[in-house]
Protein backbone atom coordinates (compact mmCIF):
# COMPACT_ATOMS: atom_id res chain seq x y z
CA UNK A 1 0.00 0.00 0.00
CA UNK A 2 1.08 3.50 -0.97
CA UNK A 3 -0.64 6.44 -0.04
CA UNK A 4 -0.51 10.27 -0.71
CA UNK A 5 -1.09 13.23 1.68
CA UNK A 6 -1.95 16.98 0.46
CA UNK A 7 -1.77 19.72 2.90
CA UNK A 8 -4.23 22.33 1.65
CA UNK A 9 -3.04 25.41 4.39
CA UNK A 10 -6.31 27.86 4.36
CA UNK A 11 -8.95 28.10 6.22
CA UNK A 12 -10.98 31.19 7.20
CA UNK A 13 -10.38 31.10 10.85
CA UNK A 14 -8.41 29.37 13.13
CA UNK A 15 -9.94 27.62 15.63
CA UNK A 16 -8.38 28.28 18.92
CA UNK A 17 -7.60 24.81 19.79
CA UNK A 18 -6.01 23.87 16.41
CA UNK A 19 -1.99 23.20 16.05
CA UNK A 20 -2.37 22.32 12.66
CA UNK A 21 -0.34 24.66 10.37
CA UNK A 22 -2.61 26.93 8.09
CA UNK A 23 -3.29 30.13 6.81
CA UNK A 24 -6.16 32.61 6.15
CA UNK A 25 -7.99 31.62 2.70
CA UNK A 26 -6.80 33.79 -0.51
CA UNK A 27 -8.09 32.94 -3.85
CA UNK A 28 -4.90 34.05 -5.42
CA UNK A 29 -3.18 31.87 -3.19
CA UNK A 30 -5.08 28.87 -3.47
CA UNK A 31 -4.83 29.26 -7.74
CA UNK A 32 -0.33 29.09 -6.77
CA UNK A 33 -1.03 25.96 -4.19
CA UNK A 34 -2.80 23.80 -6.43
CA UNK A 35 -0.31 24.93 -9.27
CA UNK A 36 2.67 23.51 -6.68
CA UNK A 37 1.13 20.95 -5.97
CA UNK A 38 1.25 19.73 -9.56
CA UNK A 39 4.72 21.03 -9.76
CA UNK A 40 5.61 18.34 -7.30
CA UNK A 41 2.93 15.47 -8.03
CA UNK A 42 5.57 15.03 -11.28
CA UNK A 43 8.37 13.92 -9.23
CA UNK A 44 6.56 11.16 -8.02
CA UNK A 45 4.91 8.98 -10.70
CA UNK A 46 4.11 5.99 -8.43
CA UNK A 47 0.49 4.03 -8.61
CA UNK A 48 -1.27 5.32 -5.37
CA UNK A 49 -3.49 3.26 -3.36
CA UNK A 50 -4.95 6.04 -1.08
CA UNK A 51 -5.26 10.17 -1.60
CA UNK A 52 -6.30 12.50 1.43
CA UNK A 53 -6.24 16.13 1.39
CA UNK A 54 -6.02 16.85 4.82
CA UNK A 55 -5.60 20.90 6.54
CA UNK A 56 -6.49 23.41 7.04
CA UNK A 57 -9.85 23.32 4.90
CA UNK A 58 -8.90 21.13 1.96
CA UNK A 59 -13.11 21.95 0.62
CA UNK A 60 -12.04 25.52 0.53
CA UNK A 61 -10.13 24.55 -2.78
CA UNK A 62 -13.17 22.04 -4.21
CA UNK A 63 -12.66 23.70 -7.68
CA UNK A 64 -9.11 23.04 -8.04
CA UNK A 65 -9.27 19.49 -6.13
CA UNK A 66 -9.94 17.93 -9.85
CA UNK A 67 -7.10 19.70 -11.61
CA UNK A 68 -4.85 17.92 -8.83
CA UNK A 69 -6.36 14.74 -9.29
CA UNK A 70 -6.11 14.83 -12.73
CA UNK A 71 -2.27 14.53 -12.29
CA UNK A 72 -2.36 11.64 -9.39
CA UNK A 73 -1.97 8.10 -10.88
CA UNK A 74 -4.12 5.90 -8.91
CA UNK A 75 -5.50 2.35 -8.60
CA UNK A 76 -8.74 1.68 -9.59
CA UNK A 77 -11.37 2.10 -6.69
CA UNK A 78 -8.49 4.02 -4.60
CA UNK A 79 -10.01 5.65 -1.36
CA UNK A 80 -9.87 9.45 -2.27
CA UNK A 81 -10.93 11.39 0.80
CA UNK A 82 -11.78 15.28 1.69
CA UNK A 83 -11.80 16.97 4.62
CA UNK A 84 -14.80 19.39 5.07
CA UNK A 85 -15.82 21.67 7.74
CA UNK A 86 -19.69 22.02 7.07
CA UNK A 87 -19.57 25.94 7.29
CA UNK A 88 -17.87 25.89 3.85
CA UNK A 89 -19.56 23.43 2.59
CA UNK A 90 -22.65 23.46 0.10
CA UNK A 91 -24.17 21.76 -2.90
CA UNK A 92 -21.58 23.23 -5.25
CA UNK A 93 -18.79 22.57 -3.34
CA UNK A 94 -19.90 18.95 -3.17
CA UNK A 95 -20.96 18.00 -6.93
CA UNK A 96 -17.00 19.77 -7.48
CA UNK A 97 -15.60 17.23 -5.26
CA UNK A 98 -17.83 14.18 -6.33
CA UNK A 99 -17.57 14.96 -10.19
CA UNK A 100 -13.64 15.23 -9.35
CA UNK A 101 -13.65 11.64 -8.01
CA UNK A 102 -13.53 12.22 -4.34
CA UNK A 103 -15.23 9.18 -2.70
CA UNK A 104 -14.47 9.50 1.08
CA UNK A 105 -15.64 12.78 3.19
CA UNK A 106 -14.32 13.70 6.65
CA UNK A 107 -16.12 16.39 8.43
CA UNK A 108 -15.37 18.42 11.78
CA UNK A 109 -18.77 18.04 13.35
CA UNK A 110 -16.60 18.00 16.79
CA UNK A 111 -19.93 18.33 18.31
CA UNK A 112 -24.00 18.62 18.09
CA UNK A 113 -24.15 20.62 20.96
CA UNK A 114 -24.31 24.25 19.93
CA UNK A 115 -22.72 25.50 23.64
CA UNK A 116 -19.77 23.24 22.98
CA UNK A 117 -19.75 24.30 19.72
CA UNK A 118 -19.40 27.88 20.58
CA UNK A 119 -16.88 27.00 23.35
CA UNK A 120 -14.76 25.46 20.85
CA UNK A 121 -14.64 28.96 18.43
CA UNK A 122 -16.30 26.49 15.32
CA UNK A 123 -17.96 28.63 12.80
CA UNK A 124 -20.94 25.91 12.48
CA UNK A 125 -24.00 25.41 14.52
CA UNK A 126 -25.33 21.90 14.60
CA UNK A 127 -27.92 22.41 11.92
CA UNK A 128 -25.23 23.29 9.19
CA UNK A 129 -23.62 20.10 10.30
CA UNK A 130 -26.33 17.54 9.92
CA UNK A 131 -27.47 19.55 6.73
CA UNK A 132 -24.03 19.09 5.44
CA UNK A 133 -24.16 15.48 5.76
CA UNK A 134 -27.24 14.45 4.72
CA UNK A 135 -26.77 17.03 1.19
CA UNK A 136 -23.59 15.06 0.66
CA UNK A 137 -25.46 11.47 1.24
CA UNK A 138 -28.19 12.80 -1.13
CA UNK A 139 -25.35 13.77 -3.61
CA UNK A 140 -23.92 10.14 -3.49
CA UNK A 141 -21.66 9.63 -1.26
CA UNK A 142 -21.29 6.62 0.54
CA UNK A 143 -18.41 6.76 3.27
CA UNK A 144 -18.93 9.71 5.61
CA UNK A 145 -17.12 10.05 8.45
CA UNK A 146 -17.32 13.18 11.53
CA UNK A 147 -14.75 14.29 13.99
CA UNK A 148 -16.51 14.26 17.52
CA UNK A 149 -13.93 16.17 20.06
CA UNK A 150 -14.18 14.87 23.71
CA UNK A 151 -13.27 16.58 26.68
CA UNK A 152 -14.61 19.79 25.42
CA UNK A 153 -15.61 23.15 27.61
CA UNK A 154 -18.84 21.97 29.54
CA UNK A 155 -19.27 18.93 28.09
CA UNK A 156 -21.18 15.78 30.13
CA UNK A 157 -21.53 12.51 29.70
CA UNK A 158 -25.40 13.42 29.38
CA UNK A 159 -24.05 15.90 26.21
CA UNK A 160 -21.78 13.32 24.83
CA UNK A 161 -24.25 10.19 24.91
CA UNK A 162 -26.92 12.87 23.32
CA UNK A 163 -24.08 14.25 20.54
CA UNK A 164 -23.47 10.44 19.35
CA UNK A 165 -26.70 8.81 18.89
CA UNK A 166 -27.84 11.66 16.58
CA UNK A 167 -24.70 11.52 14.95
CA UNK A 168 -24.90 7.62 14.46
CA UNK A 169 -28.77 8.37 13.54
CA UNK A 170 -27.24 10.52 10.54
CA UNK A 171 -25.65 8.48 7.25
CA UNK A 172 -21.85 8.23 8.58
CA UNK A 173 -19.99 5.60 8.02
CA UNK A 174 -16.93 6.64 10.62
CA UNK A 175 -16.30 8.29 13.65
CA UNK A 176 -13.41 10.21 14.51
CA UNK A 177 -13.55 10.74 18.67
CA UNK A 178 -10.20 13.17 20.06
CA UNK A 179 -9.69 13.84 23.30
CA UNK A 180 -8.89 17.93 23.37
CA UNK A 181 -5.25 18.40 23.70
CA UNK A 182 -4.47 22.09 24.84
CA UNK A 183 -1.45 22.96 22.60
CA UNK A 184 0.92 25.83 24.09
CA UNK A 185 0.99 28.11 21.13
CA UNK A 186 -2.64 28.26 20.45
CA UNK A 187 -5.29 30.96 21.36
CA UNK A 188 -6.44 28.19 23.99
CA UNK A 189 -2.44 27.39 24.96
CA UNK A 190 -2.08 31.49 25.71
CA UNK A 191 -5.87 31.78 28.00
CA UNK A 192 -6.86 27.79 28.49
CA UNK A 193 -10.65 26.98 28.96
CA UNK A 194 -12.25 25.16 32.05
CA UNK A 195 -12.10 21.43 30.53
CA UNK A 196 -12.87 18.30 32.11
CA UNK A 197 -9.84 17.03 34.49
CA UNK A 198 -8.30 13.84 33.82
CA UNK A 199 -10.52 10.81 35.38
CA UNK A 200 -13.16 13.00 33.71
CA UNK A 201 -11.93 13.08 30.27
CA UNK A 202 -10.97 9.07 30.59
CA UNK A 203 -14.92 8.94 31.63
CA UNK A 204 -15.82 10.71 28.52
CA UNK A 205 -13.68 8.36 26.47
CA UNK A 206 -14.80 5.47 27.85
CA UNK A 207 -18.45 6.60 27.42
CA UNK A 208 -17.91 7.37 23.66
CA UNK A 209 -16.11 4.32 23.49
CA UNK A 210 -19.20 1.89 24.50
CA UNK A 211 -21.70 4.20 22.86
CA UNK A 212 -19.90 4.00 19.25
CA UNK A 213 -19.52 0.35 19.76
CA UNK A 214 -23.65 0.36 20.79
CA UNK A 215 -24.59 2.09 17.62
CA UNK A 216 -22.09 -0.39 15.23
CA UNK A 217 -19.35 1.39 15.35
CA UNK A 218 -16.12 -0.45 16.15
CA UNK A 219 -13.16 0.73 17.70
CA UNK A 220 -10.29 -0.09 15.21
CA UNK A 221 -7.74 2.35 16.31
CA UNK A 222 -7.85 4.78 19.59
CA UNK A 223 -9.64 7.19 17.89
CA UNK A 224 -11.18 5.88 15.19
CA UNK A 225 -14.36 4.05 15.04
CA UNK A 226 -15.96 2.32 12.08
CA UNK A 227 -19.01 0.38 10.46
CA UNK A 228 -17.86 -3.15 8.83
CA UNK A 229 -15.59 -2.41 5.82
CA UNK A 230 -15.31 1.56 6.11
CA UNK A 231 -12.04 1.50 8.16
CA UNK A 232 -9.95 4.40 7.21
CA UNK A 233 -7.49 2.38 4.43
CA UNK A 234 -5.09 5.89 4.06
CA UNK A 235 -4.52 6.15 8.03
CA UNK A 236 -4.06 2.55 8.20
CA UNK A 237 -0.70 2.90 6.20
CA UNK A 238 0.54 5.06 8.91
CA UNK A 239 -0.42 2.64 11.59
CA UNK A 240 0.92 -0.24 9.67
CA UNK A 241 4.20 1.73 9.21
CA UNK A 242 3.49 1.35 5.22
CA UNK A 243 4.71 4.37 3.33
CA UNK A 244 3.00 7.46 1.93
CA UNK A 245 4.57 10.63 0.22
CA UNK A 246 3.16 14.26 1.62
CA UNK A 247 2.87 17.37 -0.62
CA UNK A 248 2.23 20.81 1.15
CA UNK A 249 3.62 23.01 4.06
CA UNK A 250 3.90 20.78 6.89
CA UNK A 251 2.80 17.51 5.24
CA UNK A 252 4.96 14.50 6.11
CA UNK A 253 6.12 11.75 4.34
CA UNK A 254 7.43 8.17 5.07
CA UNK A 255 9.11 7.02 1.46
CA UNK A 256 11.88 4.89 0.54
CA UNK A 257 12.77 3.82 4.06
CA UNK A 258 12.95 7.80 5.34
CA UNK A 259 10.85 10.17 7.08
CA UNK A 260 10.61 13.34 5.94
CA UNK A 261 8.79 16.87 6.46
CA UNK A 262 7.96 20.13 4.18
CA UNK A 263 8.48 23.41 6.49
CA UNK A 264 5.59 24.66 7.67
CA UNK A 265 6.04 27.57 5.02
CA UNK A 266 3.53 28.84 2.51
CA UNK A 267 5.22 31.29 0.93
CA UNK A 268 8.14 29.21 0.49
CA UNK A 269 6.48 25.83 -1.13
CA UNK A 270 4.19 28.73 -3.89
CA UNK A 271 7.73 30.30 -4.49
CA UNK A 272 9.73 26.81 -5.17
CA UNK A 273 9.89 24.73 -7.92
CA UNK A 274 10.06 22.26 -5.89
CA UNK A 275 9.41 21.55 -2.69
CA UNK A 276 12.09 21.61 0.66
CA UNK A 277 12.33 18.00 2.28
CA UNK A 278 13.86 18.27 5.49
CA UNK A 279 14.97 14.43 7.26
CA UNK A 280 13.29 13.73 10.36
CA UNK A 281 14.35 10.30 10.70
CA UNK A 282 17.16 8.99 7.44
CA UNK A 283 17.15 5.26 9.32
CA UNK A 284 13.85 4.90 11.37
CA UNK A 285 14.21 1.70 13.79
CA UNK A 286 11.70 -0.74 12.04
CA UNK A 287 10.70 -2.32 15.86
CA UNK A 288 10.24 0.42 17.87
CA UNK A 289 8.05 1.97 15.20
CA UNK A 290 6.48 -1.70 14.71
CA UNK A 291 5.09 -1.46 18.81
CA UNK A 292 4.56 2.78 18.87
CA UNK A 293 2.16 2.53 15.68
CA UNK A 294 1.03 -0.94 15.51
CA UNK A 295 -0.65 -1.07 19.81
CA UNK A 296 -2.52 2.29 18.10
CA UNK A 297 -4.49 -0.32 16.60
CA UNK A 298 -6.92 -3.05 17.66
CA UNK A 299 -5.68 -5.80 16.01
CA UNK A 300 -2.30 -4.58 17.95
CA UNK A 301 1.08 -6.47 16.76
CA UNK A 302 2.49 -10.04 17.06
CA UNK A 303 3.63 -11.01 20.41
CA UNK A 304 7.42 -12.09 20.47
CA UNK A 305 9.84 -13.20 23.53
CA UNK A 306 10.84 -9.48 24.55
CA UNK A 307 7.00 -8.16 24.32
CA UNK A 308 6.16 -10.92 26.60
CA UNK A 309 8.78 -9.91 29.34
CA UNK A 310 7.67 -6.44 29.43
CA UNK A 311 4.19 -7.53 29.60
CA UNK A 312 4.76 -8.43 33.34
CA UNK A 313 5.24 -4.84 34.17
CA UNK A 314 1.64 -3.59 32.65
CA UNK A 315 -1.13 -4.38 34.51
CA UNK A 316 -3.55 -6.75 33.15
CA UNK A 317 -6.94 -4.61 32.65
CA UNK A 318 -4.66 -2.49 29.98
CA UNK A 319 -4.10 -5.44 27.27
CA UNK A 320 -5.23 -8.60 25.88
CA UNK A 321 -3.29 -11.29 24.28
CA UNK A 322 -5.14 -13.31 21.58
CA UNK A 323 -4.21 -15.43 19.00
CA UNK A 324 -0.68 -14.87 19.17
CA UNK A 325 -1.05 -11.11 18.88
CA UNK A 326 -1.08 -8.14 21.80
CA UNK A 327 -3.56 -5.49 22.02
CA UNK A 328 -4.56 -2.32 24.30
CA UNK A 329 -7.92 -2.19 25.89
CA UNK A 330 -9.87 1.08 25.36
CA UNK A 331 -8.43 1.79 29.23
CA UNK A 332 -5.08 0.86 27.84
CA UNK A 333 -6.01 2.98 25.08
CA UNK A 334 -5.52 5.76 27.62
CA UNK A 335 -2.78 5.10 28.73
CA UNK A 336 -1.08 3.93 25.54
CA UNK A 337 2.08 6.11 26.18
CA UNK A 338 3.35 5.35 28.96
CA UNK A 339 2.48 1.42 28.28
CA UNK A 340 4.26 1.74 24.86
CA UNK A 341 7.29 3.31 27.26
CA UNK A 342 7.51 0.48 29.07
CA UNK A 343 8.04 -1.78 26.57
CA UNK A 344 10.62 -0.21 24.53
CA UNK A 345 12.13 0.55 27.65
Amino acid sequence: MLGLYIHVPFCVRKCPYCDFYSEKFSRTESEKFAAAVVRNLKRYPEIFDTVYFGGGTPALISGKISEILREVRFREGAEITVECNPDVVNERVLVELKNAGVNRLSFGVQSLNERELAALGRLHGAESARKAILTAHELGFENISADLMLGVPQQSVKSLYETIDELCGLPITHVSAYLLKIEPNTPFGKNPPEIPDEDKQAELYLAAVEQLEKRGFRQYEISNFAKNGFESRHNLIYWRAEEYVGIGPAAHSYYNGKRFAVPRNLAEFLESDVQREVFTDENPDKYEEKVLLGLRLREGILLDERLEKRLKLVPKEYFRVEDGRVSLTPRGFLVSNQIIATLLR
